[in-house]
């Protein structure tokens, strides 16, 4: 199977184009917002959201101008998010690298990621399609939809397998669908081969936070023990909400009222933790993973064979295989 710079290696030069557009759309005349801006462009990360920008243009009638655009709009709209993340979870560190908040303060850093919504939406004027920006729309209602709908269920502790699939088809799984969305609407796409992609993308998407779930029931390197912090912070994830569910095991009554405790310390955090694990829940989201990988690729089976193909297949791949 393809790796994710293998395949970013077939779009190199479009996402260098995409990276350009970002870097201009950002320039200002504030010399402090410019180099705030310039270090964080540093570090761009995966950008898997961009490439699935790039390859749903390439599945259908190639990668123009527009479709750079809207890419750039994602990216943006994608980073100011993770900027107001880290202001609101007081994270010191993205990346490996200080965050803005907290180099240069909450305040700045708000600000900052406000900067980028606005960059978004010039990026998104320029792609020429009001598809594009009612997809942004649309998606940026769903992220945060999700989020507060998750900060509810933490609040008493009540999540059934069916909620947390909704929400986190909202909070994660709504922007890669958007990324394909935008990828194919500036493309050219046929509305019924779109609608099958974007469903590819809502499944990639419920992978992805899935597996970014899973972390949390495994050692840091940093602390060496799980970091329970999900349950740190009242969210009960797929793994715990599967051991919960099998009634039938040696402390389900009391691992239940443990699980609905408004406050955990760190020694019931660990035993929740290893509850799910020996329960099978980390088995259990593999297995959900791999029925959403299943659906997926029965969707690309519609499409002719091509790298492009070949490539989400890889990613989807690369979601459930990666390390962090």
């Amino acid at each position: 199977m393809v790796k994710l710079d293998q395949i970013q290696q077939t779009i190199k030069p479009e996402l260098a184009k995409l990276n350009a557009i970002i870097a201009d759309t950002l320039r200002s005349q504030s010399a402090l917002t410019d180099h705030i801006v310039t270090d964080y462009l540093r570090t761009k990360g995966k950008q898997i959201r961009p490439v699935l920008v790039l390859l749903s243009a390439k599945l259908f009638n190639g990668i123009n101008e527009r479709v750079l655009n809207a890419g750039a709009a994602i990216e943006l709209l994608h980073n100011a998010s993770l900027i107001h993340d880290d202001v609101i979870d007081q994270s010191m560190s993205r990346r490996g690298l200080p965050t803005v908040n907290s180099v240069w303060d909450n305040h700045v850093a708000v600000l900052v990621g406000d900067y980028f919504v606005s960059g978004a939406l010039a990026c998104a004027v320029r792609a020429g399609d009001m598809r594009v920006l009612n997809s942004l729309s649309t998606m940026g209602a769903d992220l945060a939809m999700g989020e507060i709908d998750q900060i509810d269920n933490a609040r008493n502790r009540e999540i059934t397998e069916e909620v947390y699939m909704t929400i986190i088809s909202r909070k994660t799984a709504s922007l890669f669908t958007s990324c394909v969305e935008v990828g194919g609407i500036t493309s050219g796409a046929d509305d019924a081969s779109l609608e099958k992609l974007k469903r590819f993308a809502e499944l990639l998407g419920q992978c992805f936070q899935i597996k970014d779930d899973t972390f949390d029931y495994f050692d840091d390197p940093v602390v060496g023990k799980p970091t329970g912090n999900d349950l740190r912070e009242g969210k009960i994830t797929l793994p715990l909400i599967y051991a919960l569910g099998r009634k039938e095991l040696p402390d389900s009554a009391e691992m239940n009222k443990l699980a609905h405790k408004p406050d955990l310390n760190d020694e019931e955090i660990n035993r929740l933790v290893e509850y799910a694990k020996a329960g099978g829940g980390i088995d259990y989201a593999f297995r959900t993973m791999e029925r959403l990988r299943k659906e997926a690729d029965a969707l690309l089976a519609d499409f002719p064979d091509s790298e492009t193909v070949d490539a989400f297949k890889s990613i989807f791949s690369y979601i459930i295989t990666r390390n962090k």
